[in-house]
């Protein structure tokens, strides 16, 4: 198998990818071509159809697709010339090489995660964590190994408890240094705070934004799903309910980045910046690791709007 992350500029490569974007596109001079988004386990890549012709067999998104390019860099990113394509044949590829994955064990860090529930004081906070994630079949079930995200960071399987175990431990932390912060709220929404994503993602190889995810988001999937979880417990606040519910809702920091509300209490600007933190810490290393150059300058980072460089001593 030639991964992604192998290919090099000016080579040839003939080899197996799921095709997670296909679309029908028209140049200025009004030629059609095919622009696609070819997916393996190491990441993401783009790719051209210039030339229509018979050697360019019908295929649609979600296929997995056999390919023959030239690999090409354009604006400073490597980029596929797909000379010859058709669909896969069953048997001809195998699905675990194309469904990108954390590193760290997934086990291990469902463990530590699950481990805060019992950190929790307030009576009501552990209620309703532990409603959310162990007593929840589908959220058990399914949120260890979901991605975090359709492309930004953490979009592997396994992401979205890396980002919330990490943003969780950055929470702990941060209730010990600011000691005015409610520790058991902050940590317990470190632990919800992307909750929702479960349902506003589906699933690999196909990562994509469900009906609920384009209509509604994570934000607020995660705002209701708190809110229905906290009105089963027999006296729970509503007051505790509502904070809670906020910081879900806020933590993306601005209206323009999709929060209904800023941030209004201690709690919920530190989850904000606990969440933002980790989020540019991985697409910060991401773009480290996909870099194939021998110098110290990574290059032009389109989501961070810089030039990144590495710490090399």
């Amino acid at each position: 198998m030639r991964y992604i992350n192998e290919l090099r500029d000016g080579e040839n490569v003939i080899e197996f990818y799921f095709c997670k974007q296909r679309q029908s596109l028209k140049s200025k001079t009004g030629k059609t071509y095919l622009s696609v988004v070819l997916q393996d386990k190491t990441g993401t890549v783009n790719a051209k159809v210039w030339d229509l012709n018979n050697r360019i067999q019908s295929f649609e998104t979600g296929d997995f697709i056999k390919v023959d390019a030239n690999v090409q860099t354009y604006n400073g990113e490597l980029q596929l010339v797909l000379r010859q394509v058709r669909r896969a044949q069953e048997g001809e590829y195998d699905e675990a090489d194309y469904i990108p994955s954390t590193s760290g064990d997934i086990d291990k860090m469902w463990e530590d995660f699950i481990a805060y529930i019992d950190t929790f004081e307030n009576k009501y906070i552990k209620k309703l964590v532990t409603a959310v994630f162990i007593d929840n079949e589908k959220i058990n079930k399914e949120f260890k190994k979901h991605t975090a995200a359709k492309s930004m960071h953490h979009n592997y399987l396994g992401g979205l408890l890396e980002h919330s175990l990490s943003v969780t431990q950055m929470c702990d932390l941060m209730a010990g240094h600011y000691t005015m912060a409610n520790r058991d709220i902050l940590v317990a929404c470190g632990m919800l705070h992307d909750v929702a994503k479960i349902n506003e993602l589906s699933e690999f190889p196909n990562i994509d934004y469900t009906d609920s995810g384009e209509l509604l988001g994570h934000l607020v999937m995660g705002s209701e799903m708190v809110g229905r979880e906290a009105d089963k417990i027999e006296g729970f606040p509503s007051e505790l309910k509502h904070m809670i519910q906020h910081c879900i809702l806020s933590h993306h920091g601005e209206l323009e980045f999709g929060s209904p509300k800023t941030p209004r209490t201690l709690e919920a600007m530190l989850l904000h910046y606990a969440d933002n933190m980790d989020a540019y810490v991985k697409m910060f290393e991401e773009a480290v690791d996909a870099d194939n150059t021998n110098g110290a300058w990574v290059g032009y980072h389109r989501v961070m709007a810089r030039n990144l460089r590495k710490t090399q001593f």
